[in-house]
Order: C-alpha cells, then structure tokens, then sequence
C-alpha cells in the first residue's frame, strides 16, 4: 500500500451499503464522502416504500445527522446538490431475494456499475422475534451474496459481524470462520432451513389458535432465546451501554459480574477505519476470505473493575438531571461475583419488600398504585437486564487480532497517514475515552 493508495483506491468507485440508517453505516458513508468526494456512487440501502421514501429516511436519518457537521461545512450551500449526485437512496430489504430491489432497470444498473458491497444491515437487538431474526440476520447475509455475485464489477464484498457470535468460550478465540452448519455445541449441526420450517410451522399454529399479535410477538422471542442457548450461542449482540445508562439515571446499584472480567470494546470509528484498509490491503486478492476481529481485549484490555471507577467517577462529577429538574445521586455497584448471589440479594432487597409494598396497597385501598408500579418497573428492567448481559459479565474469552495487527503492520511500513485510519486499540487511554467522549456521546445522541 502506498501512502496514496486508499484515496487512489476509492477514486471512481461505486459502493452498495446496506443498513445506511444504521449506526456503523453512517460513520462510513460519512468518512467515504468526506475523504473521497470523487468516488463515482454509493447506493445505499433503505427500508421503505418508495424511492421518495427512502430519499426522505436518507437525508432525515444520515445526512441531516450532526456527524455530517465536517462535511457541512465543508460543501455550505452545495451538500445537497453534492450528496444527490454522488449518493442514490435504494428502497429495498435485505430479508428479501434481490434485496426487495422492485425497479428492475434500476437493479440492472446497479449489477453493471457495483464495485464494492458493505454489509452492515443487520437486527441488533437482544430479543427481537426469531422469524423477523433469521429473515435478516441469516437469510439477509445470503440474498447480499447472491447479489454481490450478479455484479459484474464486483471486487470485494465486506461483512460486519459481533465477534461474540462466538458463544461463550474462553481463553485465545482465533480469527477463523465456521464451516457450514457447524455449531459451538457440537455435534449439534445447524440446518436454516429447518430451521424456517420450525419458524413457519409455529407461526401457523398461532394464527390457528386466534393468538393475539402481542402473543406471537412474545412467543417468537422467547423462541430466538431459546435456539440461540440450543446451538450455543447466550444472545445475539451486546453493547455495555445499556447498563451505564441505567446506573446513570439511578435504575441499577448491583450487577452480578466478575471484577476481572474482561469487556472487549472498540470505538466505532475505528471500526470504520479497519473496513476502509481491510479492502484496500485485500483489493488485488480478489479470492482472498480474511477475517479480521477488530477488538482491544488482547492488546489493551478493560475490566469491569475499571469501567465502574470510570463510570463512577463520572456520574459523581456530573449526575444525571431526572424529568423533575433533580440530580440522581449513584453509589458504586454492588458487584456480586456469581448469578446464585445476585439472586439472594434481589429477592431480599426488592422481591420480599415489593410483596410487601403490594399487600399494604391493597389493604389501603390502592393507595399506592404509582409506587408499587413503578417499584416493578425497576425490578422488572434489572431482570431483563441481568438475563440478557450475564453470559458477558462472566466471559472468559480473549479475541486474537493477528490479522488485524498484520494489516496495521502494513499500514506503517507503507506510509499510510496512520492518524486517518488508527485502528490500533493500543492507541486507546481508557480513562480518558470513557469521561471525555464515550458517556458524554451517549447523553448527548442516545439517552432521551
């Protein structure tokens, strides 16, 4: 790679990113835009109706957002003219055979002109419907394949996955791929097709017995749960940030975690970075099937213990303003080091007093209705909270980054402007990350 290589690379290009409105997405079609204006397209796309739709949902969802401040100022006036020129709003969907792409001139044209395919669309919810899962998530990957493969330019196609679709194993987690139908918990072997079919058969079922849709929307989550702990997997995806937002407002004081666990993170940016130079260094290999896990737990590891001191810390210095104007106050977790303790705790610190609190209201006439209610509310948000983050609280695993640290070899020894495209966790000071840009980001575009 030579220093000119990436915009060279990128120079003229015609890229399809699906998922645009989603948070990865838009960081790279962000930096694409905004250190490449001469690429020649990028489609992106969109869920829904109609290409006025998707055109609406494309400026309102990414373009307006404040990460396009740069480029904003960059073009003033001009953005929008820029951004209709260079970007193409697609309606379609990636749970659908020729990603639901309904203009069939507009489909050709794509297959002729399409260099690179981006795959960042994706459900990344903890406990979304298994149908609405498989459609997506599985079967989603595939019909992107199928299309990349109709394209008659086609150089690379680059998919983003969680690196804990591992499951739960411990110790050197290496950078390689699966075969087909191999599971974590051999010898158990996944078959999606039959797996469709346990879908549509259950589904048929409940339309049989009249199910309300609230029941078939909780039947077929607790089905994906159920499947995903079958074949080994404790859930779909994960982010750490759920928990510090709820300690932030006062909701959690106790997790059961181990101190010492290990929680691999990474800024998205840099995630960004990684995809960028990933198809650069692969772009004349074109059989390659590298796997590059994008991570910082084997080079610069954070425990919890460290996270809660940063978190902390934090909330302490700046606390949370509730919907009445107060500051919440926080305490440090209560850290309790097995699930069988967190249990014993909860049901004496909230169970036993929150049977209490009920009996008292109903003796006094409901008196305390909003109380109790809301006292449940909390308990119940701790318990969903606990099921669905507790396999990660307690993982023993460490992602291996050797491919990753080859490709930043590369990028040093061929003069690449490190500072545009740092993906080195190495580079990363925990502390200040957390205070200074992490929780901060979080309250400003996430936390309503």
């Amino acid at each position: 790679m030579e220093s000119f290589s990436v915009l060279q690379f990128l120079k003229d290009k015609t890229i399809l990113v699906t998922g645009a409105t989603g948070f990865l997405a838009k960081i790279f079609v962000e930096k694409i835009l905004r250190i490449q204006p001469n690429l020649k397209k990028l489609y992106l796309l969109i869920r829904a109706r109609d290409d006025k739709s998707a055109k609406q949902r494309m400026f309102r969802e990414v373009i307006e957002k404040d990460l396009f401040r740069v480029l904003r100022d960059t073009w003033g006036d001009s953005l929008d003219s820029f951004i209709l020129e260079k970007v193409a709003a697609v309606p379609g969907d990636i749970s659908y055979e020729d990603l639901g792409i309904k203009d069939s001139n507009l489909k050709e044209e794509m297959c002729r002109q399409i260099d690179l395919v981006v795959n960042v669309a994706a459900i990344t919810k903890f406990d979304e419907r298994y149908d609405a899962l498989l459609d997506t998530n599985t079967m989603g990957a595939f019909h992107v394949l199928s299309f990349a493969k109709n394209c008659t330019k086609m150089q690379m196609l680059v998919h983003l996955s969680s690196a804990y679709a591992c499951g739960e194993k411990s110790g050197l987690i290496p950078e390689n791929s699966f075969t087909m139908g191999e599971m974590l918990k051999w010898p158990r072997q996944l078959d999606i097709m039959a797996e469709k079919k346990l879908v549509e058969q259950k589904l048929n079922q409940l339309q049989t017995t009249g199910a309300a849709e609230d029941e078939v929307t909780s039947i077929m989550k607790d089905l994906g749960m159920e499947r995903a702990r079958w074949y080994g997997w404790p859930n779909t995806y994960v982010t750490i940030d759920s928990p510090l937002i709820a300690y932030g407002k006062g909701k959690i004081d106790c997790l059961p975690v181990n101190s010492q666990t290990i929680f691999d993170l990474i800024p998205a940016d840099m995630v960004v970075n990684s995809m960028i130079m990933a198809m650069v260094a692969n772009a004349n290999n074109p059989s390659s099937q590298m796997i590059y896990h994008v991570g910082s737990s084997l080079r610069n590891p954070i425990q919890f213990f460290q996270i809660h001191e940063f978190v902390f810390h934090y909330f302490t210095k700046n606390p949370y303003i509730d919907k009445y104007g107060n500051p919440v106050i926080v305490g440090k977790f209560k850290v309790l080091d097995s699930p069988a303790k967190f249990h014993k705790y909860m049901a004496v610190r909230s169970v036993l007093p929150l049977k209490v609190l009920k009996l008292v209201n109903l003796v006094l006439c409901r008196r305390f209705d909003d109380i109790c209610n809301e006292f449940n509310r909390r308990l119940k948000l701790v318990m969903v909270l606990v099921n669905l983050y507790k396999p990660y609280m307690f993982f023993q695993g460490i992602f291996d980054d050797t491919n990753s640290e080859k490709l930043r070899r590369a990028m040093r020894e061929s003069g690449v402007e490190l500072d545009s495209f740092n993906f080195d966790p190495k580079s990363i000071d925990w502390e200040d990350y957390f205070l200074n840009v992490h929780i901060p980001g979080l309250l400003r575009y996430v936390v309503k």
